[in-house]
């Protein structure tokens, strides 16, 4: 397996400080005075909140590619539960996800799979990648957006207010389970988005590039993982297109469409 890191010399220590320090504090979970259900219950669904609501429906489909409206304190609150997923500020994720797009599986893509698996899940993470210098440009459409700099700028902030509430709600077991286990748990299954879903699966689609649709990864992020359908449809709110294609966040937003928050929903003609 090749971990290529050539293009991207120089070191991130703080992200790699941060890992180090989440995967070994997601062990704390091992201890039997840190374990009880309640802690577990609210892993989950906080993992609901920070990863469906957050990052596939807020960050990914909405921020990213707009392929719906909602009205303001909605896109507010989606943007905020993407925030507490702990995924990094909001402009990095959106400008590193658009950069995917432009230059899927080439050079400048931040996560080029060509590269090798542990790359493109979460290598390029610890490097400052070249296409860092054009993220400004890639965001410009959220970059005034007072509630997206606030998140974007105290993103760690809120992870620690939301720690303390759990503390106090539940002690050190809720912030074992809903902080670092939930952070470390929804970390890998986005990134494998990025690395799997450029590996294993099928492509229904003729893209070019290597994305796949795989059904495990789909599983884990809310229909994230039909990533194929998703490249031959980058507009989408709708990734899984077949009937078997189980999408979680697409169920979500026609519940959404129901109740009238959510309009202008972009989905292929004829998938």
């Amino acid at each position: 397996m090749t971990i290529a890191v050539s293009n991207s010399p120089s070191p991130r220590w703080n992200v790699i400080f941060f890992t180090v320090v989440l995967h070994l504090a997601a062990l704390l979970a091992l201890l039997p005075s840190n374990f009880n259900w309640a802690a577990v219950g609210v892993a989950v669904f906080l993992h609901w909140i920070t990863i469906s609501l957050g990052i596939s429906l807020g960050f990914h489909r909405l921020a990213s590619h707009r392929s719906f409206q909602t009205p303001k304190f909605l896109e507010y609150f989606l943007i905020l539960c993407g925030t507490l997923a702990g995924q990094g500020g909001v402009f990095g994720w959106v400008g590193y996800h658009r950069a995917h797009h432009l230059h899927t599986d080439k050079k400048d893509d931040p996560h080029n799979s060509n590269q090798g698996f542990w790359w493109s899940h979460i290598n390029w993470l610890m490097h400052d990648v070249p296409i860092k210098s054009q993220l400004p440009s890639l965001t410009k459409d959220i970059a005034n957006d007072r509630f997206y700099q606030f998140c974007h700028k105290y993103y760690i902030l809120l992870q620690v207010a939301l720690a303390g509430l759990l503390y106090l709600l539940g002690g050190l077991p809720f912030v074992v389970w809903g902080i670092f286990v939930r952070l470390f748990i929804g970390f890998h299954c986005t990134l494998f988005v990025n690395s799997a879903c450029h590996t294993f699966g099928y492509q229904t689609y003729d893209t070019g590039d290597r994305s796949t649709n795989c059904w495990w990864v789909a599983l884990l992020t809310y229909g994230e993982g039909w990533h194929n359908n998703h490249h031959a449809f980058q507009y989408s709110a709708r990734h899984g297109l077949q009937w078997w294609e189980i999408d979680l966040t697409w169920i979500a937003i026609q519940i959404l469409q129901a109740f009238k928050l959510v309009t202008k929903v972009r989905v292929p003609q004829k998938p």
